[in-house]
């Protein structure tokens, strides 16, 4: 008995560390993505409004709590901007590249921070192009700290602060001094519905600041933005699952309302 409780037990134990090696040999650092879509929206803001391509790079750690990469976006269609110098308007292509990184403290809470850089135009209205530069006035950097909570497993609260102001989010003092605003943008997002290849979810976003009269993403000290429905459907393409989001989003303030197609390319 002593010795086929032995036998067992090395067995045991070999078979997990063949697991383990097995899952550190699978364990891969870097992952990539790209997804088309035919357009772009963004909490509650419609960002470019024609048909684009989105691709990321990162890095996850093998543990899976920390994530650093970086999100790109380029458009096949131009929007017109005026140029400062000219007074003519210039057709400009949609261009971004933004950084970004999480950690996972839980499987229902992480924290995230991520330097947003739209550049679309900036070269056409007459300024000078700088990757790096976060002055208020050229409004196409900002950094935002974020934080999510899953209450349950399909729903979650998720809350964004834009960091000092930036990419416009100020107010123009009577001495002429740039007073931030510290945007707050919070949503609850939940998965309502559920099959083998297909879901939907509802949600629900406001923006405001304690600060001005004005936030980044509204006119007024704050405002429900960003309010709409996603529907996920996997489909089989050859050998492969191709998954497809049909966003149906509303802006009550701007009174806009958008359907968003994303399809992941891999």
């Amino acid at each position: 008995m002593l010795m086929l409780l032995s036998s067992s037990s090395i067995y045991a134990q070999e078979n997990e560390a063949d697991n383990k090696s097995i899952s550190e040999n699978n364990y891969s650092p870097f992952s990539l993505s790209a997804h088309l879509k035919n357009m772009h929206t963004w909490h509650g803001f419609v960002v470019h409004p024609g048909a684009m391509l989105a691709s990321s790079l990162e890095y996850n750690s093998k543990n899976k709590k920390f994530t650093f990469g970086f999100w790109g976006g380029a458009s096949f269609s131009s929007v017109d901007v005026k140029n400062i110098n000219t007074g003519e308007n210039e057709s400009a292509y949609y261009k971004e590249v933004s950084i970004y990184t999480k950690y996972r403290f839980s499987d229902k809470f992480f924290i995230e921070a991520v330097t947003h850089n739209n550049y679309t135009g900036v070269e056409e209205r007459g300024d000078k192009l700088s990757y790096w530069s976060y002055d208020k006035t050229q409004g196409y950097n900002f950094v935002d700290l974020n934080f999510g909570y899953n209450v349950t497993p399909n729903t979650l609260l998720y809350f964004a602060t834009i960091i000092n102001g930036g990419s416009g989010d100020y107010e123009i003092q009577d001495n002429g001094d740039l007073k931030d605003s510290w945007t707050h943008y919070f949503e609850v997002s939940s998965k309502v519905w559920q099959n083998s290849n297909s879901s939907l979810s509802v949600f629900a976003g406001g923006a405001w600041s304690f600060i001005t009269n004005k936030t980044f993403y509204t006119e007024g000290a704050g405002n429900i933005i960003n309010v709409g429905a996603t529907y996920n459907k996997q489909f089989a393409v050859l050998k492969h699952t191709i998954p497809v989001d049909v966003t149906l989003m509303w802006n009550p303030e701007q009174e806009k309302t958008v359907i968003q197609l994303d399809v992941t390319l891999f």
